[in-house]
């Protein structure tokens, strides 16, 4: 019987040889486990989903399969160009997504001058808000429409109104990581016209257009990232310093096994009851109630700052993959729990739909900044 993984590969290998690879664009996203790349395509004004890839950065490190890692950077470029080749992909234009830890977001408020102006002043009033000289961070900016920055609070609308003012949303990140991956960039034969936060990233990927606040929790493997974002500015942030992999951890010294025996257990039961491996729920359990607990905190002192109800909780992320924890998520937050389900905004196989829909949080990211590639070659 064929293999289904096989049959996948194969599908896409034919595919890819049937176009022009000018048409492609590769979403990169590099985080602390694993690479996941996407390839997407425009054809007829039509997004289309030409292959996909993860690879396991833990190897690289001499580690089990899940560990977060800090590869330097030929090491990353080494693991980058095999995950290129093992995804069959054939294009060199792509994005890349930045970590949020090795950036800032921050909205300042300023007075209403022409452009030319506020370019200049944004240097000397980020000083305030980053934490670190503005020498070693590459800063962005951009001012909130009016017509969207009535979002961000009645007393702050009113007072932006009442002075003259504008919100700019401040963008710094480590210049540090930027030149990271520009070195493992070249080294792997790509070239990127930009670096993206990953929270933007997810916003687009998973988020349709709305005003209501959406609380994003994204679990990596050694962190938990929470964003509340509302018309889509990103309102409040919080990093929880657990993940995927303190599950892994808990389980394999709970059950006295190896960490590998440990990521395969969690990922075949995850939240399942059985019979078999006693202890696996409860012990995942641990870490994802801690998680919860943090994330919860953060919807209650944004809904008491803004007096605004938070109407969705999406998970998203490679933790967010593991079994029932939809259902679980759904008794401990008061509002609708979802999965990102990013390949939606693509084009895709009809046999590929249900593993498409199961592994798409943990491609958030990469679909997200390949959307973006292709928006700025409209």
């Amino acid at each position: 019987m064929e293999n289904p993984l096989e049959r996948i590969r194969t599908f896409f290998s034919s595919l890819i040889s049937r176009r022009k690879d000018s048409d492609s664009i590769l979403g990169i996203d590099i985080g602390s486990s694993s690479i996941k790349v996407v390839q997407l395509k425009k054809k007829s004004g039509v997004v289309v989903l030409e292959t996909y890839g993860e690879l396991s950065l833990g190897p690289y490190a001499s580690l089990d399969v899940g560990r977060a890692t800090n590869l330097p950077a030929p090491k990353l470029a080494e693991a980058l160009k095999d995950i290129l080749t093992e995804a069959n992909t054939t294009t060199r234009s792509c994005g890349v997504s930045i970590p949020f830890s090795a950036s800032l977001i921050s909205i300042m408020t300023l007075p209403k001058v022409d452009k030319d102006q506020l370019a200049k002043m944004i240097p000397i009033e980020a000083r305030k808000y980053i934490p670190v000289p503005i020498s070693e961070v590459t800063l962005d900016w951009f001012v909130i429409p009016k017509e969207e920055s009535r979002y961000l609070s009645k007393e702050e609308a009113d007072k932006q109104d009442a002075e003259n003012k504008v919100h700019v949303l401040l963008v710094a990140i480590h210049n540090e990581m930027l030149n990271k991956y520009r070195d493992v960039l070249k080294e792997a034969g790509l070239s990127t016209s930009f670096y993206e936060i990953e929270i933007f990233s997810t916003i687009r990927a998973s988020m349709k257009q709305g005003v209501e606040p959406v609380m994003i929790v994204d679990i990596g493997a050694a962190s938990t990232k929470v964003y509340v974002v509302e018309f889509g500015i990103v309102k409040t942030s919080h990093i929880i310093n657990k993940g995927s992999q303190d599950m892994t951890l808990a389980l394999s010294r709970s059950l006295e096994m190896s960490v590998a025996k440990a990521e395969r257990l969690k990922r075949e039961q995850g939240l399942l009851p059985s019979t078999e491996n006693g202890g696996v729920k409860e012990t995942v359990l641990l870490t994802l109630e801690y998680i919860f607990t943090e994330a919860n905190k953060v919807l209650l002192n944004y809904q008491r700052k803004y007096n605004r109800s938070v109407s969705k909780v999406l998970f998203t992320g490679g933790g967010s993959v593991l079994k029932g924890l939809q259902a679980f998520a759904a008794e401990k937050f008061n509002a609708d729990v979802a999965l990102a389900d990013p390949f939606s905004k693509a084009q895709t196989p009809a046999f590929l739909e249900n593993v498409l829909k199961d592994v798409g949080p943990e491609f958030t990211v990469a679909v997200g900044v390949a959307l973006r590639r292709l928006q700025e070659l409209e």
